[in-house]
């Protein structure tokens, strides 16, 4: 209950705030409920009665969902990525449970969660989101998929007495609804500014539409959401020097486990709605973890499908995303060293003209300790193609980062906040991600500067980019089945298949399971 209507007349008394972000005030002496805060109540009413009808959405979604399983199976090549999905009771195996991709692991839907998002992050190779928040809705999938997966398979193994009988159209459609609530609340609200991780969105995005999927109603949904709002939300510490480590590697499959298990709870047990999560004076999100600001929705304050039709896609590099056009940049430096007679050896000064965010996250000095180090360093994503000529995901181990090379070079970077690549990388419009290289070489000459706005993956370069992640795709499944190249075969004809949105996503995930 309102102790006093917002109203004109209450304009210096009371903050006024747009629909979704507004404050219930309530008197903390009156123990009585209010009505859940509004954007609880609209995620839910687009979850449960929003349908998805743009095809440009679902033809985007699929190439999301092919480019994340990919990344999947490509994690899988480095030995921490297997040993932290591995069933915490070895030989543990779940019947009719999740499987997950490129193992002969059946888990249940929460580890089973744990596991696929863990796996689609590790190489922090597939779609990115950027904004005041940044992040990767395609985390979401990790929640997703392991629930339609398992619900399916219960279905078939009790004659649908339970579970649901879910299709690749349903997954897809998830998808969608995932990043929009993701991608939307990230558009204007920065989380990393308060020194908490992203991963929140998906949690928060997950419990949504898997609350969906188990069955739940819209109140139950506001319920779910609200308990993953209070559920504690992870620091950025692991995320940032002198702390970076492989925890980012996994914080989104613990997010989407954490949200498959809250919105089991409440399926089981109706553990409570918290009705003024958000705006509850003092104790509330908003002023325990937000600096007392209340979420803002001036850009967009609907859901639909917007942020799948604009997701980002990295094709080139598995690199964090603000520097993708910075290796792009210093890849085609490298080529015009080459053609000049000339290598890295005769550089002399970089400087590297970039977005705040860039400044913010990845522009980093002194040593680098481990791959997750490297791979948010901007200095180093732009030594290694600038010495060899590529970026791949093997270019952040320790066997390549000892080249002393790499670091010599390193020091003769510096970055340079641009004011105009940071209102077009926050632009609506634009959404660029720009980065510019000037090189100064020994013997005093300069380069003429090279400037890339938009990443391969960037929708303004989406008819350049698909065939290349179709490539890309094709080339994680190959090279995970290389051993039994028929089952990559399978993988790619379903993919391509007219009939794809309609196979039933069980078959489509025992495609990629096998027991090693």
């Amino acid at each position: 209950m309102l102790a006093r209507p917002v109203t004109s007349r209450t304009i210096g008394r009371v903050p006024l705030m747009n629909l979704l972000g507004k404050r219930s005030y309530v008197d903390p002496a009156k123990n009585e409920r209010p009505e859940p805060d509004v954007i609880l109540k609209r995620i839910a009413s687009y979850v449960h009665k929003t349908p998805i009808e743009s095809p440009l959405a679902f033809e985007t979604a699929k190439l999301c969902l092919l480019d994340t399983l990919g990344c999947g199976l490509a994690a899988l090549k480095y030995e921490q990525a297997r040993n932290i999905i591995k069933p915490i009771v070895p030989g543990t195996t779940v019947p009719n449970g999740t499987r997950i991709l490129g193992t002969g692991y059946e888990m249940d839907p929460v580890k089973g969660a744990f596991a696929i998002g863990t796996l689609i992050r590790w190489l922090d190779y597939n779609d990115c989101w950027l904004a005041a928040e940044w992040g990767h809705p395609s985390d979401n999938l990790g929640g997703v998929l392991a629930v339609a997966d398992y619900l399916t398979r219960l279905s078939n193994a009790t004659n649908g007495d339970e579970g649901k009988q879910f299709l690749v159209k349903d997954v897809l459609e998830g998808m969608i609804k995932a990043h929009e609530i993701q991608g939307v609340i990230a558009l204007e609200n920065s989380f990393n500014k308060v020194g908490l991780d992203h991963v929140v969105l998906v949690k928060v995005a997950t419990a949504a539409v898997v609350s969906r999927m188990l069955g739940l109603n819209e109140n139950q949904t506001i319920e779910t959401i609200s308990q993953a709002f209070v559920d504690g939300q992870s620091l950025r510490t692991y995320r940032h020097a002198p702390n970076t480590g492989s925890r980012k590697s996994w914080a989104a499959g613990d997010a989407v486990s954490r949200a498959v298990n809250l919105a089991y709870l409440v399926k089981n047990a109706n553990v409570g709605t918290i009705p003024s999560v958000l705006t509850a004076k003092t104790w509330g999100f908003y002023d325990v973890l937000f600096k007392g600001k209340a979420f803002s929705f001036n850009q967009r304050s609907d859901f639909g499908s917007y942020v799948m039709e604009n997701i980002l896609f990295k094709i080139s590099f598995p690199a964090e995303f603000h520097s993708q056009t910075a290796a792009e940049a210093a890849i085609k430096a490298q080529q015009i060293l080459k053609n000049t007679g000339k290598s890295y050896k005769d550089i002399k000064s970089i400087r590297i003209r970039t977005q705040e965010a860039a400044v913010r996250i990845i522009d980093k000095s002194g040593p680098l300790y481990n791959y997750a180090d490297r791979d948010h360093c901007i200095q180093y994503m732009i030594a290694i193609p600038l010495i060899h000529g590529r970026l791949t995901a093997d270019d952040y181990t320790d066997d390549v980062a000892k080249n002393p090379a790499i670091d010599e070079l390193r020091a003769k970077m510096y970055c340079e906040k641009d004011e105009q690549f940071t209102a077009d990388y926050h632009d609506p419009q634009k959404r660029s991600i720009a980065n510019a290289l000037l090189i100064e070489l020994n013997d005093g000459t300069t380069l003429d500067e090279i400037v890339v706005e938009y990443p391969i993956g960037h929708k303004f370069r989406r008819s350049e980019g698909i065939p290349l992640l179709m490539e890309k795709f094709q080339r994680h499944v190959e090279e995970h089945f290389a051993q039994s190249p028929e089952k990559g075969q399978k993988i790619i004809h379903a993919s391509n298949d007219p009939n794809f949105l309609q196979m039933p996503i069980n078959e489509y995930v025992d495609l990629f399971w096998h027991n090693k």
